[in-house]
């Protein structure tokens, strides 16, 4: 049985990325990483994708007008065979006709609790707000910023001696947890 085609969108270390491809190496993963795209052609993860035999994409948008750069991109993924799109710690923001393209075929992982917290800087928030717990969600990508449906979220308490840093370490074991398998899920719903 053919496995369901996804690309990842990085644009850094990609740990998020490398925690979705180590998963789809098992048997009963109903999901392949067949491309990882990113908008740094020196991003640390397209170096651990090429690693491990996942095609590349790279292209810097500096210079581009935004459709210009999406088009290619939106290209790319097409020509890959791409069915649902992960992004992965992408730190572009995707115009609305990108989305409309690819509508209800687009997750992200945010590293809060949706919906507090949309955007960047949500650990030093979340502290700063006096909140007991953080977390990560995985969600549908909408137009509008860390909007969609949520699909599932894991909470990490927050510590008194805590910092950003600290819980974000802490977050980032629950997402790497997290996202391969609400992924799964949702490419078989």
């Amino acid at each position: 049985m053919a496995r369901h085609r996804v690309g990842v969108l990085i644009s850094g270390r990609g740990s998020n990325m490398a925690a979705l491809v180590a998963a789809a190496k098992a048997a009963d993963c109903p999901y392949e990483v067949v491309l990882v795209a990113s908008d740094k052609p020196d991003a640390a993860g397209l170096t651990h994708a090429a690693e491990q035999g996942i095609a590349t994409f790279s292209l810097s948008p500096k210079g581009m007008a935004k459709a210009e750069y999406e088009a290619a991109i939106d290209g790319a993924l097409r020509e890959a065979g791409v069915e649902t799109i992960a992004l992965a710690g992408y730190m572009r923001l995707l115009s609305g006709d990108f989305v409309a393209k690819w509508r209800d075929r687009i997750v992200n992982i945010h590293p809060s609790l949706l919906p507090a917290y949309k955007g960047l800087d949500t650990h030093a928030r979340a502290i700063a707000a006096g909140d007991r717990e953080a977390g990560c969600s995985v969600h549908v990508v909408t137009e509008e910023l860390d909007a969609g449906s949520v699909l599932a979220q894991a909470r990490v308490p927050i510590l008194p001696d805590d910092t950003p840093d600290s819980l974000a370490a802490r977050v980032l074991v629950e997402e790497h947890r997290l996202y391969p398998q609400t992924l799964a899920e949702y490419v078989t719903r």
